[in-house]
Formats: C-alpha cells, sequence, structure tokens
C-alpha cells in the first residue's frame, strides 16, 4: 500500500524479466518530457522559475500517508516511477542525482537519451547504505558553483520547493547543507505546476481510464448499496460504506471494468456525509454515525480513484423526499455546475467557470449566492488539487486544451424549514472531472448521472398524489426502467395496481402534450424512400441504325448482349428493348399452327402510370401487343423460354440498381493494423443469406476501426457495417434457442448480395440437427444420450463464452471518445419480460430489452425502438378472452401501425408492468380498431384531435364511467302511455335460463372434446356404435332414431314466440341458436375470425369431432 499511496505504480510500458519484476523506463517518454521540461524553464524562467540557474528537487521516503508532492509528481511524470530518498539537481549541461546503488542501475539508461534531447550530461553519485553522503553533496554544490560562474553569476540561484519538508537523514542533511550554503533559494512551485497543467496523449488516456473507473464506482457500487441500505432499513455507518467503496475501487472487476489492480489505488478514502453533518472540503472525512435516510435527509457521496498514478474525482448528493427548498436548492446547483463545465473553453480564463456558476446562481437563486462555495474546483491530475489552477473568481490564467479540471460546486449550511435536527441543515454537493478539448468540454465522469430524476428518491405516497415524484423519467431513455430500484414505502403502501394508473395518467397527460407540440409545429415526416423506376424512354438498345445486327432471315431474334428483341415488321428488324415486354406466350390453333404472342408496357393502363416521357410526348404511339404464327414450333418455344429468362435477368438487376439508388453513401471501412488488431469471431453465418445457387460458406466477423466486416473464402461475399450506421446492437445467447447471434439494426439500408436490408445478424447454431436411424425411443439413462447431452451442454457455453468476450471487447472499443457520439452498446434481451405472439405470420417470443422490444430468431426479426412509440393500445382485453393483441402506433403517423396478435392473456399483466416502467402509455380495448382512417383523420385534422381530448378516446375506464353516468340519467325516463307488458317476466326467466344452459353447453362440450382429443373417425364411428348398442337402440329403425333425435332437439330450443324466423340474439351482435345436447356431432363451430366473435373460456381450441 505503501507504493500505491507514494504514487510509485508501475507504468503501462514496464517489462516483467524471467527472474522476476524488472522496472523499464521509457527512453522515448523520457526524452520528450526532458525537452518539454527544459523548454519551459527557458521560456518562463523569470516568470515562473523566478530567474533559477539550477533547480533541485529532493523526493522523501515512501509513507503510508496519503499524499501528493510536487518532488513525486516530477519523478512519475518524467521517469515513470517515484524515486524516494533522491535528489535530483538539474542543470543548463549537467543533471546531478544522488541516490541508492540499485535506483542508480536503474537509471544509467537515461546518460545517452538526456544528452541527446538537451544536450546535458548525467552524473550519477551512488551512496552506499550506511554514508550518510556529505562527500557527494559537496561534489554537487562545486558542480553549482562552477556552471553559474562560467554563465557570469556570482551567487547561483536554486529553485526548490519550498512547502516540501524535508524527511529522512539523507534529506535533512540535504536541507541543512543547503541553506548553509551561499545559494539564492527560491520557490519554484508554480513553474511545476504550470508544467504538469497541460498533458499530453498518455496523460490523457490515463485520467479516462481512472473517470470510467470512478464513475462505475459510483453508478454500479455506491449507488446500489444505497438504495438497498435505504429500502431494506439498515443501519450502516458511514465509514463501514467508505470501506466498502475503497475495496470496489481497489478491485475493478467488481464494477465490471478491465483494468489491472496493481495499477490502482484511491486518491482519497471515500467520503460519505448524511444527518445534518456536512464538509465540503477535499479534506473531508467519513465518520462513525449510521447513514440518516429519513424524510427530507441528504446524503452526499464522493468517489476518487487514480491509474498509473493520474487522478479523477467524481460526487454526487441524493434527496430523499425533499421539500420544493432542497428541490430549488439542487435544480440551481445543477445548472450552476453545467454552466461551469461549459465555460472550460480554450482561449477562456480560469475564472470564467466561477463566474459562470455564480451568474447562474444569482440570477435563479439570489439568496443562494452566499452560499456557494467560494471555488469551482481545481486542476487534476498526477496530484488531486495541482496548485495554481484552482477555478476561483480570480485566477487571470487562460485556459488551454489539455488542461484537466476537477469541478467541484456545492452550497454549503442552507435550511431546509423542518422540525428535525437532523434535517434542519443540509449542504449539497457536485464534482466531475473534465477535459478542456479545442471543441466543448469532456466529461469523463458522465456515465454516473446527476439528473434529478436520478437522484431523487421519493417515499411518502401522500405527498406523491399531490406533488408527482421526481424519480420519474420524463421521457423514453436508454435505461429507463433498469436503471433505478423500486423502494418501498414508509407510509401508507399503495398497491401496484394504483400505483400503475396514477403513473399512467400522468403519462397520458404528458402524451397529449407532446402529441399537441409535434403536430402543432408540423413535425418531420418520413416519406416514401423508394427512387423512381427508370422511364421507358431511358431505356436504349441500339444507339444507332447501324448497331443493329444484319439478319438473313426474317424471323423472332433474341441479342442477349444489347438486352433486345428483334421482331419482322413489314419486312425489315425492328428492334424491342426486353424490358417493355409486358408478358410472353405461346398457343396452338386447330391448323397446327402455332403463336407467339408478346404484350409490351403502355404507359395510362392500368398497372403502368405515366412516366416522364409519357408526358413530354402525349402524341405519340405505342405498339401493345404483336402476334405471330409460325410452324416451326420448335422455334417458337426457344424464343418464348429465353424472352423469358432475359426479361427476369434485366427486371432483377433493374431492381437491385432501383435499391442500390435510394442507398444512403457509407463510409469506407478502415481496416485495422498496426498495433490495433482486428477483433475477430470466426465460423458464422449471416442472415440475410447471400445470393447464388452455390453451397453457402460460414464467415468471420472482424471489428476495425470505424465499422464491422464479414467475409467468406468467397471474394465477392463481403458485407461492411459502418459504426456510425448502427441503431441498435444486441447479443442474444442460446438459453431455450438453437443458436447465438449478434443482431445489428441499422439507421440506413445496405446491400446483403442482391437484398436490401436494416438488419444483419451474424449466428452459431449451437446445436447439430439429429435423426436417429433406428427409429426407437432411447432411453434416458442411456450413457450414449447422456454423453450427447454433455457434449451439446459444452458445446453451447463454449460459444455462448466466444460471443461474450467478442461483445465484451467491442464494447471497451466503442467507449473510445471518438465513438461516444454514435452511443453504442450491445444490449441484451431480457427473457424475464417475454411474451409470445405473433407479429408477423408465425408465433414467436417477443423479448424487451433496455431500448427496444425485439424477435430475432424467426425471420423477418422485429426491432422495435421504445423511444420511437406513440402508445400502444391492448385489443381484445375482456373476461373469458384466451388471447389479446397488441397495437403499437408510432410517433411518426406515417407508419403503418405495428400489430401482435395472439398474445396469451396469461402474460397481460407481466406486459402492462413493463410498459408502465419503459414510460409508454397504454390503453386496453375490447376490439380491434381499424387504425388506418384514424391515424388519417389524425393528420389531416390535428386540432380537432388535441381538442376531443387527443389519445383519451381509447380510454375504456373513462368510456365505461360516461356510459354508467348516461345510463342513470335514462333511469328516470318513463314512457307514460307504455302498459307493462304480462310476458316480460316469462321473457327475463327464459332469456336467463338461456344463459344457463349456453354456460352448461360448453362445459359439457369441453368435457366432451377433451376425452375425444386424438381419436379418429373410424375410433368416434366405433364408439358411437357400442353406445348405441348398450342401450339397446341397435334394433331400432332409422324412422325412429330420427324421431327421437328430432324431438330431443325440441325440448332443448326456446319457444318461439314471434314468429319462425327469429332467433334469439347472442352478445356479440350476431343470431346463434342453443347448442343441440344430443351429440357432438350438433355443433357446429364458428370459423370465421371477427372482432365480435363470443369470447373462448376454456383452455386451447379443439376440432369437433363429427360422426
Amino acid at each position: 500500500m505503501a507504493d500505491h499511496r507514494n504514487g510509485n505504480t508501475k507504468a503501462s510500458d514496464s517489462k516483467t524479466s524471467a527472474a522476476g519484476r524488472a522496472y523499464t523506463i521509457n527512453l522515448e517518454n523520457f526524452s520528450k518530457r526532458l525537452k518539454i521540461f527544459y523548454s519551459h524553464w527557458k521560456n518562463h524562467e523569470s516568470d515562473l522559475w523566478g530567474s533559477s540557474d539550477v533547480i533541485a528537487i529532493a523526493t522523501p521516503p515512501a509513507s503510508e500517508d496519503l499524499r501528493y508532492l510536487k518532488s513525486s509528481a516530477l519523478n512519475i511524470w518524467l521517469l515513470g516511477y517515484e524515486f524516494p530518498e533522491t535528489v535530483m539537481v538539474f542543470m543548463k549541461r549537467q543533471i546531478h542525482i544522488l541516490c541508492s546503488q540499485k535506483k542508480g542501475s536503474l537509471l544509467e539508461v537515461i546518460r545517452k537519451a538526456a544528452t541527446e534531447a538537451v544536450g546535458a550530461e548525467v552524473v550519477i553519485h551512488v551512496k552506499t547504505r550506511n554514508d550518510d553522503g556529505t562527500a557527494m553533496m559537496e561534489e554537487i554544490f562545486r558542480a553549482v558553483y562552477a556552471h553559474a560562474k562560467s554563465d557570469g553569476h556570482e551567487s547561483p540561484v536554486v529553485g526548490h520547493i519550498l512547502k516540501e519538508a524535508p524527511e529522512g537523514n539523507l534529506l535533512e542533511t540535504w536541507d541543512e547543507k543547503l541553506k548553509k550554503s551561499s545559494f539564492q533559494l527560491i520557490d519554484v512551485t508554480n513553474g511545476f505546476a504550470d508544467l504538469f497543467a497541460v498533458k499530453d496523449s498518455t496523460e490523457l488516456t490515463y485520467v479516462r481510464k481512472s473517470g470510467y473507473l470512478t464513475a462505475s464506482v459510483m453508478k454500479y457500487f455506491v449507488v446500489p448499496k444505497l438504495e438497498r441500505v435505504i429500502d431494506e432499513e439498515k443501519k450502516v455507518s458511514h465509514s463501514s460504506l467508505m470501506d466498502e467503496t475503497e475495496k470496489a475501487i481497489l478491485d475493478p472487476a467488481r464494477v465490471k471494468v478491465k483494468l489491472k489492480a496493481e495499477n490502482v489505488d484511491i486518491c482519497y478514502p471515500p467520503i460519505f456525509q448524511s444527518g445534518g453533518e456536512f464538509d465540503l472540503r477535499p479534506s473531508a472525512s467519513s465518520n462513525d454515525e449510521n447513514l440518516y435516510f429519513d424524510s427530507t435527509s441528504v446524503i452526499i457521496c464522493a468517489v476518487g480513484s487514480r491509474y498509473n498514478s493520474y487522478c479523477s474525482n467524481l460526487a454526487r448528493t441524493f434527496l430523499i423526499d425533499a421539500n420544493t427548498v432542497q428541490s430549488k436548492a439542487y435544480e440551481v446547483l445543477l445548472n450552476a455546475h453545467e454552466a461551469a463545465i461549459s465555460a472550460l473553453k480554450p482561449g477562456n480564463k480560469v475564472s470564467a467557470a466561477y463566474q459562470a456558476a455564480l451568474s447562474v446562481v444569482e440570477k435563479d437563486a439570489p439568496e443562494l449566492a452566499a452560499n456557494l462555495t467560494k471555488s469551482a474546483g481545481t486542476s487534476i491530475g498526477l496530484e488531486f488539487r495541482e496548485s495554481g489552477l484552482s477555478l476561483n473568481a480570480r485566477n487571470d490564467r487562460e485556459l488551454k486544451a489539455g488542461m484537466i479540471f476537477n469541478v467541484s460546486l456545492g452550497f454549503q449550511n442552507l435550511q431546509a424549514q423542518t422540525n428535525n435536527l437532523k434535517t434542519q441543515k443540509f449542504s449539497l454537493l457536485l464534482a466531475d472531472t473534465v477535459i478542456v478539448n479545442e471543441k466543448k468540454p469532456e466529461v469523463l465522469t458522465s456515465i454516473s448521472s446527476k439528473a434529478v430524476k436520478d437522484v431523487a428518491y421519493s417515499f411518502n405516497e401522500d405527498e406523491e398524489e399531490e406533488e408527482k415524484p421526481k424519480s420519474k423519467a420524463q421521457a423514453n431513455g436508454k435505461e429507463t426502467f433498469l436503471s433505478k430500484a423500486q423502494l418501498r414505502s414508509v407510509g401508507n403502501e399503495m398497491s401496484k395496481e394504483e400505483q400503475r394508473k396514477q403513473h399512467q395518467a400522468e403519462l397520458a397527460r404528458q402524451k397529449n402534450e407532446e402529441t399537441a407540440r409535434r403536430l402543432a409545429g408540423g413535425g418531420p415526416v418520413t416519406g416514401d424512400a423508394h427512387g423512381a423506376g427508370r422511364a421507358l424512354g431511358d431505356l436504349v438498345a441500339y444507339k444507332s441504325v447501324n448497331d443493329i445486327p444484319p439478319s438473313r432471315e426474317l424471323m423472332i431474334q433474341i441479342d442477349q448482349k444489347n438486352e433486345a428483341i428483334l421482331l419482322p415488321v413489314h419486312g425489315i428488324m425492328v428492334p424491342f428493348h426486353v424490358a417493355t415486354v409486358k408478358s410472353v406466350n405461346s398457343q396452338q390453333d386447330s391448323n397446327r399452327s402455332w403463336f407467339i404472342r408478346i404484350i409490351f408496357n403502355v404507359p395510362g393502363t392500368p398497372f403502368s402510370s405515366h412516366d416522364a416521357n409519357s408526358l413530354k410526348f402525349q402524341g405519340s404511339i405505342y405498339l401493345k401487343e404483336v402476334l405471330f404464327r409460325s410452324k416451326d414450333s420448335r422455334h417458337i418455344s426457344e424464343m418464348v423460354q429465353q424472352i423469358k429468362t432475359l426479361r427476369r435477368q434485366v427486371a432483377s438487376r433493374e431492381s437491385e440498381r432501383a435499391e442500390r439508388a435510394t442507398l444512403v453513401t457509407q463510409e469506407k471501412l478502415q481496416l485495422a493494423g498496426g498495433k490495433f488488431k482486428p477483433i475477430r469471431l470466426t465460423d458464422l453465418w449471416i442472415r440475410p443469406p447471400f445470393g447464388g445457387r452455390g453451397r453457402k460458406l460460414p464467415g468471420t466477423v472482424e471489428a476495425h476501426v470505424n465499422g464491422f466486416r464479414y467475409s467468406t473464402s468467397r471474394h465477392d461475399e463481403r458485407v461492411d457495417v459502418m459504426y456510425g450506421n448502427i441503431k441498435h446492437a444486441f447479443f442474444q445467447p442460446s438459453e431455450k434457442e438453437m443458436i447465438t447471434l449478434l443482431h445489428f439494426h441499422l439507421h440506413n439500408h445496405i446491400m446483403v448480395g442482391n437484398k436490401k436490408t436494416k438488419d444483419v445478424q451474424f449466428y452459431v447454431e449451437v446445436m447439430d440437427v439429429v435423426q436417429t436411424l433406428g427409429g426407437g425411443r432411447r432411453s434416458a439413462n442411456d450413457p450414449d444420450e447422456i454423453v450427447e447431452e454433455q457434449r451439446e451442454r459444452d458445446r453451447k457455453n463454449r460459444i455462448n463464452i466466444d460471443f461474450q468476450n467478442f461483445v465484451n471487447r467491442v464494447n471497451e472499443l466503442w467507449e473510445q471518445p471518438q465513438f461516444k457520439g454514435f452511443e453504442l452498446e450491445f444490449d441484451q434481451p431480457l427473457r424475464d419480460l417475454g411474451f409470445h405472439g405473433v407479429p408477423y405470420k408465425s408465433s414467436a417470443f417477443i423479448v424487451p430489452t433496455a431500448s427496444c422490444l425485439v424477435e430475432l430468431i424467426e425471420t423477418p426479426s422485429l426491432v422495435v425502438t421504445l423511444s420511437e412509440i406513440e402508445i400502444v393500445n391492448l385489443e381484445r382485453v375482456g373476461l373469458g378472452q384466451k388471447s389479446l393483441d397488441m397495437a403499437i402506433v408510432f410517433k411518426d403517423f406515417k407508419k403503418s401501425v405495428l400489430r401482435i396478435d395472439s398474445i396469451p392473456s396469461s402474460s397481460l399483466e407481466s406486459i402492462k408492468e413493463w410498459l408502465d416502467a419503459a414510460d409508454i402509455k397504454y390503453y386496453e380495448s375490447r376490439m380491434n380498431l381499424n387504425w388506418p382512417p384514424i391515424l388519417k383523420r389524425i393528420t389531416d385534422d390535428p386540432q380537432a384531435f388535441i381538442e376531443e381530448g387527443g389519445w383519451e378516446f381509447l380510454n375504456l375506464e373513462a368510456s365505461d364511467s360516461d356510459s354508467e353516468k348516461t345510463e342513470e340519467s335514462d333511469q328516470g325516463y318513463e314512457p307514460s302511455d307504455v302498459q307493462s307488458d304480462s310476458g316480460s317476466e316469462d321473457e327475463d326467466n327464459d332469456s336467463e335460463s338461456l344463459v344457463e344452459s349456453e354456460e352448461e353447453e360448453e362445459e359439457d362440450s369441453e368435457e366432451l372434446s377433451e376425452e375425444e382429443e386424438g381419436k379418429t373417425w373410424e375410433e368416434l364411428e366405433r364408439e358411437a356404435s357400442n353406445a348405441d348398442r348398450e342401450k339397446g337402440d341397435e334394433s331400432d329403425s332409422e324412422e325412429e332414431r330420427k324421431r327421437r333425435k328430432m324431438k330431443a332437439f325440441g325440448k332443448s330450443r326456446i319457444p318461439d314466440r314471434s314468429g319462425p324466423s327469429s332467433r334469439i340474439p347472442d352478445r356479440t351482435g350476431s343470431s346463434s341458436r342453443i347448442p343441440d345436447r344430443s351429440g357432438p356431432s350438433s355443433r357446429i363451430p364458428d370459423r370465421s375470425r371477427t372482432s365480435n366473435r363470443i369470447p373462448d373460456r376454456g383452455g386451447p381450441s379443439k376440432r369437433p369431432k363429427l360422426r
């Protein structure tokens, strides 16, 4: 721990020998930075380096204390390691180093590099263990005097770091001799601060990795830990949270960060504060008090980590049942913090950041300005707080690209206006690590959200009814229903259904407002992406008459090269492009003559619209049809076949050309090379497959600099998928499926072979289809069967692991800054939320992900982006229904409504919970709606749609309540001239018995159908005969059986009161009869699929068995 705490971490370019760990200095890095050091010293000698002739740096011995020293920072910046108990003296032509023998042997390699870089000779003074180094110090002093004398200075000016007190015998002796000498000592701390301020590319990489680790610890460890503690109401001290968080930082694998643990350390012990005691200084610490999370309490968490000694910092404030004072203060602080970050631009003064934050506070909440921290942060790097670059109101230094700041802003000692002593006073703090770039600042810790919806927790349900909780997302986000834990209420706990109804009511209000704004603003309308086909006039077979091939005979000929048909017309050969042919056929007449009939495409006829040329030449005469007769049947057949084949080839080529004409031009794939090797996954199949009749071949997917490439051993089978064109990426491991796959849903279409597609999938079959030739069933305990199953499991696991490794490496690649704007990350389906349905033609298992609703196994695949959904209407929802349908309406009303049919009713509750958690407004209806006219009416008259309440016409509960009110108002109306019907009571009784008989008949038929399931016609006939024989009916005549059957049928019918044509209406509005109980043959099923059919009350539907 001592090495870590002093920044002595192993450099990334160090090597390990067979004998053990060996340190290697990066000479290229050393030469580059030594030049920068000497150049900076020369250019700023008077203003930052105090006109010093010599710079003497003494590094103290290692310590268990966590501290940041300029001397240690110089060692690491220049050499890659910290060299404790070492004195370095830099002169214009010499560099003297006083150290131990082991360090001296390691530093021998820099002699030549220093001479070549700055022309300075390196002199190493090796001190033995028992030597105090006095003699060597005298030798160094003599060299300093000689150097100053050669420059014409009598008294050398020696720069040193004033605030670093000497430690250990060597440094105490050095400091004593330095003060007793005649040297003029000057503090050069500001020079080193300016030297370290602008980071190079290597340093920026280290800080980016450090910032990612810090944010990951906050997002994946600290926040879930706090949520569990609060949800379970545990008593956990601040100090124990500090210890657990420190362990998470030192073990990056716990938060899914792939960094070597030996290169990682903490910046400071993590800080947790709550219960009214807050300290916003960087030197604050976590006390032993328990975490306090009662209503209106505030929790402050600060985490910092180091990677290869480079620091990053992050601080967040969490609000529990915040009142209006706390909510307003946090929103003001959030806006001020963003303003401070936005002001970090090259050319601005350092003070601009604090001034921007202060302006926001004075504008939005001037009463809070006095509580604002006096600084907006400091520069950060090798030191947690680099001196000279504090973001306060008085710092006039200029910002430069490459600087890194810990932007930390807060409010101290605010009054919450509560009666609880532990919540009366509260403080707020936000901090992020930010890189100053040429265009806009880069926030390295942005994956840890500081938005109100992600840091404000609400427990008091009574307050939720009055004031909507801020923890609910306002818009569909990428991780809306995954990132926030469901926390338990402290007060009166509401049922899930009531909470869902409240949330849906709020979503309905938001959705209607959003739709109104979009329709009023005339949002972008997606037009038809298809390009226009080629006009008839564009088809040219021959450019001139001379190009027509000569013909000796006047007979039909096919010119394959020029795609033309030569027809003899009035003694000359007339060419027609094959694309003008609509159809061709042949037939034989009674005189054994053969006819060939050719019909052409003529503009203006049905299915052949006018093109540009036909409108231009409206007086033109078009040939519609020609007919030729011949005695040569073989020639006629050959011509018909050749014309059809050529026409099919040309049509296919033109179709592909039209498809390609609408494609968006993609950037060119940059192949990986040099240090970056492509990430590879082999033996994959692709969907859609390549065309051609040859045997399909597996291929390889490679991740290159800016995209993927899939290729097989055939040179023409290659597909490039650019990272910038990927809209969604999915990884679905095989669990209950036969394949493991990667699926890419694209922004713009690409061509796979000759197919235009927006979905590209790469997959591997994890199981082989095996058919047993013996035909018999094998025992479950068969050793061969057990071995085969184990082999299949091992193969599936191995394939899933290979895919997972590929996905992890690609995700790391996508985390680089150049891909940040794409927001790419492999999404994985959440099987627990899945449901069965029919999105196209066949049933499939449809699964939500964090941002989509997908079905990736069957073709065509289904990918629906949740953020593009306007509303979801669940149709055919009602008691007794076995299944329901889902209609997905998109925000782009030009897109057709997506229907998913035949969803089991058992999935209804889980679907509603998922839609509610994803902040998608859903409605329920008892029948299927005809959506095209509904959407057309909305787009034609959006104002009327808005005035009528928007989507609330779909609200089933609202319509039911309206109908109930109507019924109540109708009850008071009774005509005076209408007498009561004497038969009404009897009719009511009859109708009542009718309903009962229907239900009994359904139950009887279900039992009957279950008994007869799977029986053949012969078996049913045999059973009927046996039943009749047992009853003694076998000897009866046919007339007696018919008479008995009619008698039974008559008893089961309701007496007809209104004439022979009247029948009792069923609940769907269609007429129905009472089913006959005499046998299964009397049951006639209704095979029509209409929305007003009688709901099926049983299990799976059975086919009727007739005798």
